[in-house]
């Protein structure tokens, strides 16, 4: 790592918020992943702005991670500078029809803002373990809602430190598809538009989520979520259930008990176990259906 560039971000990022060799498994719901070499924790939108200029200046390779819910960190870890949006940069306001949130707030937080405020349409994130930012690059979704339904403007800082900003028709979202994962460029805030509602039906809807989603997902145990994409016309989950491998384990990684379409970490897996078992699934469910899956967790650092 550049001895210029930790020193340039020392003089405007809080020592709490600027780490070297940082392990990701304490950064990651799969609680897996190996040290990457610069961690930043960025507060505003103007700090993001200059570690992107610092990065490009001083050529270092850059990941963006959200809440690290839909992520496999390997166990080589992340070389260059990983910037992750969590709390310090989790604002959320309500004007109108609108909730405004920084891509570093939790979906259950934004929610909650929405429902407390009368605003219809985010129910289903009530539930996704996932942060503003991470969910609108991927589009995340459930119980029929996705963040295609709801986004209406989104801002970003390039690579040269440059803010822009995207209305609805721009964001090209698809399923687990957005335009920010070609362009490289960081989300730092969303603009939800909702419609009004009652808060005592869009939280009896928020609870009936909640608990169809603690009834049949392994919420206690280390995962990054739904593991496969949904092939065209079937349902991951039923077809490795169908195939008889709930239960399939590799080293501390194992297809959950639960529900088939999570992969868990049962207690000390390496991402090597997390790649082995879904190269399995993978080669399994395709004998036995003529189906091929495809990860919907991104495998990201080195092995």
């Amino acid at each position: 790592m550049e001895t210029a560039f930790i020193e340039a971000c020392r003089s405007f990022i809080e020592p709490n918020r600027f780490r070297l060799d940082e392990p990701m498994k304490l950064h990651t719901t799969f609680k897996i992943g190996g040290p990457a070499d610069c961690l930043i924790f960025p507060a505003s939108m103007e700090e993001v702005e200059r570690v992107m200029a610092l990065v490009k200046k001083y050529d270092l390779p850059l990941t963006i991670l959200g809440n690290g819910s839909n992520v496999l960190v390997q166990d080589g870890g992340i070389r260059g500078v990983v910037v992750k949006f969590a709390r310090p940069m989790g604002a959320i306001r309500c004007e109108g029809a609108r909730i405004i949130a920084a891509s570093g707030a939790l979906l259950k937080d934004v929610s909650e803002s929405a429902a407390a405020n009368g605003l219809t349409g985010l129910e289903f994130a009530c539930g996704i373990p996932g942060s503003v930012g991470g969910a609108l690059f991927m589009n995340a979704g459930a119980y029929d809602g996705e963040m295609k339904n709801v986004a209406d403007r989104v801002r970003t800082v390039d690579a040269n430190g440059t803010v822009h900003q995207y209305e609805r028709a721009s964001l090209d979202l698809g399923y687990r598809h957005s335009a920010f994962q070609q362009n490289g460029e960081a989300i730092v805030e969303v603009e939800f538009l909702l419609r009004k509602g009652t808060e005592q039906d869009i939280r009896a809807k928020m609870e009936d989520f909640t608990n169809r989603r603690e009834c049949k997902q392994p919420l206690e145990m280390p995962s990054a979520g739904s593991t496969f994409k949904r092939p065209a016309g079937y349902f991951a989950g039923t077809l490795i259930d169908q195939t008889g491998l709930k239960g399939l384990t590799v080293g501390g990684a194992q297809v959950s008990t639960k529900h088939a379409g999570f992969v868990v970490n049962i207690g000390g897996a390496t991402a090597a176990d997390i790649r082995d078992l879904i190269k399995e699934v993978q080669k399994r469910v395709y004998a036995a259906h003529g189906v091929r899956l495809y990860p919907e967790v991104r495998i990201i650092g080195e092995p």
